[in-house]
C-alpha cells in the first residue's frame, strides 16, 4: 500500500477552512499539539481515491506570510520548512471569493514556495449576491495552479477538488511552472546567496529566511550566524523589501483580476448582512441587544431545562431508595448507593443545563454573532489595557476556561495577552453552572419579575455579568503593572450572516454532555468513594463512644417517633465524629466568617480538582449523614439541612455568599496547568491562584455581613 501523501490545509479565517477539513476527514481526525510549541494541531486523514488516502494538516488561519501571532507563526514554519516532519507534499488553499483580492495576496505567496497548489474557491454563492463573477478559467490559467469552486457546508465540488489532489499526487501537475512576481529581484546577492547556503525551494523562501531567520526553528544557530552575516555583508533592509513586495503582488493581483473578475458597482450593493449589521453593531441598540441576547440565553438555561432536570432528580432520588430496600444491607451496598450513586445523581440532573448552554452558544458562533460581539466590546476593552480580540477567549471561558486560555494566542501584543489569559478564568464556565443552580433553587424564589422575567434566570444572568465585570476592573488594575510596551491593533474581519447548521448544533451539545459527564464523572466517582470511607469511619475511640452513647439511648424507648429521632441525631453524630467530620471542623473557623458549615468547607477542598465535584460533595456528604435511605432529591436534602443551634444552613446570606465565592475562586487544577503551560511560568498561575481565592473570600465575606 503506498504512503499516505501530506496535504497541508491553508487559508485566512473565515473562509471556510475548518467546514472542508470536517467534510473530508468526517471523524477521521486527532487534535494534538505541533512540536515545541502549545499551538493546536488538527490532524485528519481523508480517502481521496480508491487507490490515495491523504493526511491533512489543517494548519491555524493567517492572512499573509508575515506572522503576528503564536497560531500565524506555526502556519509559516511549517510551510517554509524544507524538511520539516509535517512537510506538506502540496497546499490546498481555501480562498473566499468574495473578498478575493484580500484572499489572493495569500495564495500568491503560497504560489512562490514552489509547492504543488490547488486553490479552492469558496463563498461563491455570497460573491454572485454582491455581483461578482469570476472567470474560474482564466484566474486558472493566470495564476497557474489548478482553481476548484467548492462549498463545504453542503459538499458540493468535492469530487472535482479530490480529482485534482490525484492529479497532483500522480504527478500530472507539479510546483507552479512560474513566478507571481520576481522575487529574485528585489534582492538578488542575497537571494543568490542564500539558496547557495541552505537547501531552499524557491527565491521567495530565501527573502522569507532574510526576513526571519532568527525565529525559523529549522536553522540552528551556526546557520543563523552565517546568515546574519551574510545580510550585514549585503545591507540588507528587511522593511523595505517586504513593501516593495506587498506593492507589486496587488498590482499583479489588480491585474489579474481585472482580466477575470466582473464586479458591479459596489456603491450599488447594500447586502443584507451589511443592514443587519446597521442595527445590531449600532451605538446604542447594539448593547441593547446584546444584553437581550444575554438575557434570552441564561433564561432558557433554566426555562427548558426545568423539566428534564426535575425528571433526572427525581429519577435519581428514587434509584436510591429502590435500591436500598432491594440491596442487602452491607458496606459494598452503602458505598454504592451513597457514594457512586449519590455522587453521580448529584453532576447528570445538570445535563440539560450544560447542553443548552453549548448548544445557544453554538448557534451565536454558527450564525455570525459572536464576532460582532468582539467588535462591539472593542472600546470598553481598550479602555482597561485589552482589544477587541481579548473578548474571544472571554466568551469561549463562559464554556471552559482551557480551550479559552489557549485562544489568547491569537492576540498578537504580549501585554495584552497575558493580561486576557489572567483574567479569563473570572468568567463562570459550565462547571460553576450546577454550584449556580442548585444554589438559586435554593435561596432564589421561583417566581416571575414584571409578569414574563424569572427571578431565578435574572440571578443566573447577574452572576455571569458579575464574573465579566469584574474580570474587566482586574484587567484595569493589572494594565499598571504588566510593564511591556507594544502597539497594539484590532483588525478583525466579520463573517457573513448564516442559517445556523442545526446538526452542528446537536452534534455540539451531545459531544459536550458526554465530555462533562466522563471528565467530570471520573473526578466525582473518586471523590466520592474517598468520601464516603472518610464519612463513613472514624477514629476508633470517637466512633464507639458514639455507638454506645445511642445503643444506651435507644435501649430507654419504645416509641418510634423518639426512635426515629435518636437514630437521626446519631446518624448526624456519626458523620461529625468521622475522618470527614474531623477534617471538616478543623477548617470550619477559616470558613464560618463566610457563612459556611462545615460540610461546605469540606466541598470546598474536594472542589479544587475541579468546581462541579461541590455538588457531588454534598450529595455524598448528605447520603451518608441521613438516619435512612429515602428517595428525596439533594435539594431536598440541603433545604432541610440545619445546624446545630436549629437554624437552616442554607439561608439567602449563605447562598449568596456561596455563589460569589465560587463566581471568583480559582478552583480548577487544570486552568492553573494550561496557564502555567501558556506563559512557561509557575509565577503566574501562582499569582492567578492568590488574587482570585482572596478575591472571591473578601467578596464572600462582605456579601455575607450585608445579607446576613
Amino acid at each position: 500500500m503506498k504512503v499516505p501523501i501530506n496535504i497541508a490545509l491553508v487559508g485566512n479565517p473565515n473562509s471556510g477552512k475548518s467546514s472542508l477539513f470536517n467534510a473530508l476527514t468526517g471523524l477521521n481526525q486527532k487534535v494534538s499539539n505541533f512540536p515545541g510549541v502549545t499551538v493546536d494541531k488538527k490532524t485528519g486523514t481523508a480517502r481521496i481515491s480508491q487507490q490515495l488516502e491523504a493526511n491533512i494538516i489543517d494548519l491555524p488561519g493567517t492572512y499573509s506570510l508575515y506572522p503576528k501571532s503564536a497560531d500565524e507563526f506555526v502556519t509559516y514554519d511549517v510551510l517554509l520548512n524544507p524538511s520539516g516532519k509535517d512537510r506538506p507534499d502540496m497546499v490546498l488553499i481555501i480562498a473566499d471569493a468574495s473578498n478575493l483580492k484580500r484572499n489572493l495576496l495569500f495564495c500568491s505567496q503560497i504560489i512562490d514556495l514552489k509547492m504543488p497548489v490547488i486553490i479552492g474557491l469558496t463563498m461563491m454563492d455570497l460573491a454572485k449576491k454582491k455581483g461578482v463573477e469570476i472567470d474560474l478559467a482564466g484566474l486558472e490559467r493566470e495564476l497557474g495552479v489548478p482553481v476548484v469552486a467548492i462549498n463545504p457546508r453542503k459538499n458540493k465540488g468535492l469530487p472535482a477538488l479530490k480529482k485534482n489532489i490525484e492529479l497532483i499526487a500522480q504527478e500530472k501537475f507539479g510546483a507552479p511552472a512560474r513566478d507571481f512576481i520576481e522575487n529574485h529581484a528585489l534582492a538578488p546577492a542575497v537571494v543568490h546567496e542564500l539558496n547557495q547556503l541552505l537547501p531552499l525551494r524557491s527565491d521567495y523562501a530565501a527573502l522569507h529566511v532574510a526576513v526571519n531567520y532568527d525565529e525559523l526553528t529549522f536553522l540552528d544557530k551556526h546557520k543563523q550566524a552565517a546568515v546574519r552575516e551574510l545580510l550585514q555583508k549585503n545591507n540588507f533592509n528587511k522593511t523595505k523589501v517586504q513593501g516593495e513586495e506587498i506593492m507589486q503582488r496587488y498590482a499583479r493581483i489588480k491585474q489579474i483580476m481585472h482580466g477575470t473578475v466582473v464586479e458591479t458597482d459596489p456603491l450599488q450593493q447594500q447586502l443584507q448582512t451589511e443592514r443587519i449589521d446597521n442595527l445590531l453593531l449600532h451605538r446604542f441598540w447594539g448593547y441593547a441587544i446584546l444584553l437581550a441576547v444575554l438575557f434570552l440565553l441564561f433564561q432558557s438555561i433554566f426555562w427548558l431545562a426545568s423539566y428534564p432536570m426535575d425528571l433526572i432528580d427525581a429519577g435519581f432520588g428514587s434509584l436510591s431508595g429502590w435500591l436500598s430496600n432491594v440491596l442487602p444491607d452491607n458496606q459494598l451496598s452503602d458505598i454504592f448507593i451513597n457514594g457512586i450513586i449519590a455522587g453521580l445523581g448529584g453532576i447528570a440532573v445538570f445535563i440539560p443545563q450544560i447542553m443548552i448552554l453549548f448548544g445557544l452558544i453554538t448557534v451565536l458562533e454558527d450564525t455570525g454573532y459572536m464576532a460582532r460581539i468582539s467588535f462591539l466590546t472593542d472600546r470598553l476593552m481598550r479602555q482597561v489595557g485589552l482589544n477587541g480580540k481579548s473578548v474571544m477567549p472571554l466568551i469561549s471561558g463562559v464554556a471552559c476556561a482551557v480551550p479559552a486560555i489557549m485562544a489568547a494566542r491569537n492576540i498578537e501584543n504580549r501585554k495584552e495577552r497575558l493580561i486576557t489569559i489572567m483574567i479569563t478564568p473570572l468568567m463562570s464556565c459550565s462547571a460553576r453552572l450546577p454550584i449556580y443552580t442548585i444554589m438559586i433553587a435554593l435561596v432564589i424564589p421561583d417566581k416571575a419579575v414584571l409578569g414574563f422575567m424569572s427571578l431565578q434566570g435574572l440571578a443566573m444572568m447577574i452572576l455571569y455579568l458579575l464574573g465579566f465585570f469584574m474580570a474587566v476592573l482586574v484587567a484595569a488594575v493589572m494594565k499598571l503593572f504588566v510593564k511591556i510596551r507594544e502597539k497594539s491593533y484590532f483588525i478583525m474581519e466579520l463573517p457573513v450572516y448564516r442559517a445556523p447548521r442545526w446538526k452542528n448544533v446537536g452534534t455540539t451539545m451531545v459531544e459536550k454532555a458526554k465530555i462533562f459527564v466522563t471528565d467530570a464523572g471520573k473526578v466525582i466517582m473518586i471523590i466520592s468513594i474517598v468520601l464516603w470511607f472518610l464519612a463513613s469511619y472514624g477514629p476508633s475511640g470517637k466512633m464507639d463512644a458514639v455507638h454506645t452513647k445511642y445503643e444506651q439511648l435507644q435501649a430507654q424507648t419504645t416509641d418510634s417517633v423518639q426512635l426515629a429521632d435518636i437514630d437521626h441525631q446519631f446518624q448526624s453524630e456519626k458523620l461529625s465524629a468521622s475522618y470527614a467530620g474531623i477534617l471538616g471542623h478543623a477548617i470550619e473557623p477559616v470558613v464560618k466568617p463566610l457563612g459556611f458549615d462545615w460540610k461546605i468547607g469540606i466541598a470546598l477542598i474536594t472542589s479544587f480538582a475541579a468546581r462541579e465535584v461541590f455538588v457531588g460533595t454534598m450529595a455524598t456528604l448528605y447520603s451518608v449523614g441521613e438516619a435512612d435511605e429515602t428517595d428525596a432529591t439533594l435539594r431536598e436534602k440541603m433545604a432541610s439541612a440545619t445546624r446545630i443551634d436549629g437554624t437552616p444552613v442554607y439561608t439567602l446570606a449563605t447562598g449568596l455568599s456561596l455563589m460569589i465565592f465560587y463566581a471568583f475562586a480559582m478552583q480548577c487544577m487544570s486552568t492553573l496547568a494550561i496557564v502555567k503551560r501558556e506563559t512557561k511560568s509557575w509565577k503566574y498561575p501562582i499569582i492567578q491562584f492568590v488574587y482570585m481565592t482572596a478575591l472571591a473570600y473578601i467578596c464572600s465575606f462582605i456579601v455575607y455581613e450585608i445579607f446576613k
